[in-house]
């Protein structure tokens, strides 16, 4: 099955999203901040990365998704915001935000695995 990193500086995100995602047999990785999810996503070779927008800074997941692209890694990036909700802009892809797919939190489980799948069905996972 499909490993997916979690990167999202809250535990309970985290926790909820493992849950989910191993119910339906994924495997997960997760870490908590942006140095550390680089160094997930370079050890693990992950399928599918799951962004959090907000961490340390407000930004942490746009630069982390840029850095990833400028190091040649192409896995899907579906990101996690509430940045739409507090401030009514709504975010897409582009070069600033090389992600995938964004999906507003909260996160009802059944969305959650709708996306997942067909991120993984178009990343040849």
């Amino acid at each position: 099955m499909a490993l997916i990193a979690v990167i999202d500086d809250d535990p309970d995100i985290v926790e909820t999203t493992t849950m989910v995602l191993k119910s339906k047999g994924y495997d997960v990785v997760s870490a908590s901040n942006p140095d550390d999810g680089y160094d997930v996503i370079k050890d693990e070779s992950p399928d599918l990365i799951i962004l959090d927008v907000i961490m340390v800074e407000p930004d942490d997941g746009f630069f982390l998704a840029q850095r990833l692209r400028r190091d040649g890694i192409k896995t899907p990036i579906l990101m996690y915001t509430s940045i739409s909700k507090a401030t009514g802009i709504q975010y897409d892809k582009n070069e600033m935000i090389p992600v995938d797919e964004f999906l507003e939190k909260p996160v009802s489980p059944d969305t959650l695995v709708e996306k997942v799948k067909a991120l993984l069905e178009k990343g040849g996972a």
